[in-house]
């Protein structure tokens, strides 16, 4: 069983900026797609940004240019950074993934994303806090 567990979220200011990690446990395939979602405060919950194991990233409009998302592959961890943080990216941040071995692997695995992947597997998130 794979567990994922966030942490790095905190309080900062409007301009601040903080990274995330997302590190992975349990048996895990070296083909993956894995995502950042966020939930703020009486909001649903969106996706932020995507990346597979080819390297690939997509982000959300709202974060394009400030947010960064980036994977070491050997210590199996997944960051998010984010700079200029405005008071909307408040919210509990999660990551989510999944895995498959080499012969399950397609260029279109991970199609759709943080937008309609079916990630299996999910962190409990770690909670940001900008304010203005």
């Amino acid at each position: 069983q794979v567990q994922l567990v966030e942490s790095g979220g905190g309080s900062v200011q409007a301009g601040g900026s903080l990274t995330l990690s997302c590190a992975a446990s349990g048996y895990t395939y070296n083909r993956y797609c894995m995502a950042w979602f966020r939930q703020g405060p009486g909001k649903e919950r969106e996706g932020v940004a995507d990346i597979d194991s080819l390297g690939r990233v997509n982000y959300a409009d709202s974060v394009k240019g400030r947010f960064t998302i980036s994977a070491e592959n050997a210590k199996r961890i997944l960051y998010l950074q984010m700079n200029t943080l405005k008071p909307e990216d408040t919210g509990m941040y999660y990551c989510a993934a999944s895995y498959t071995p080499a012969s399950g692997w397609t260029s279109t695995y991970c199609s759709g994303g943080y937008s309609t992947h079916p990630y299996s597997y999910w962190g409990q998130g770690t909670q940001v806090t900008v304010s203005s």
